[in-house]
């Protein structure tokens, strides 16, 4: 799937099973709220926390929530993902080119 794709899918189930998307600012902390479940998971699996019974342990679940509520977020403002993610990679390429590469820390 792209993400064209992927914006049209949500933007479609929205409209045939959400009856409207939520407001841009309830999104946008719907997204905090999504992307704090997943940073409980990594601190659990990767981190020192451990894990209470019953948690879930697979990240996927919340990466995938994380990227609907984006989606939603990019539909409601006017965004191509697509389009942004070409832009970011451009940008990243000539502000980082060498940056990385010449970072001794990750050597």
């Amino acid at each position: 799937m792209t993400l064209k794709e992927a914006q049209e899918r949500v933007d479609q189930w929205i409209k045939t099973y959400g009856v409207r998307y939520f407001s841009e600012l309830t999104n946008m902390a719907v997204l905090t709220e999504e992307v704090g479940e997943l940073a409980r998971i990594m601190a659990r699996k990767y981190g020192d926390q451990s894990f209470k019974k019953g948690e879930s342990e697979d990240p996927a679940e919340e990466m995938a929530d994380v990227l609907w509520v984006l989606i939603c977020l990019a539909n409601q403002t006017g965004v191509d993902l697509t389009e942004a993610l070409e832009k970011s990679f451009e940008k990243k390429t000539k502000r980082d080119k060498t940056r990385h590469i010449n970072n001794p820390k990750l050597q």
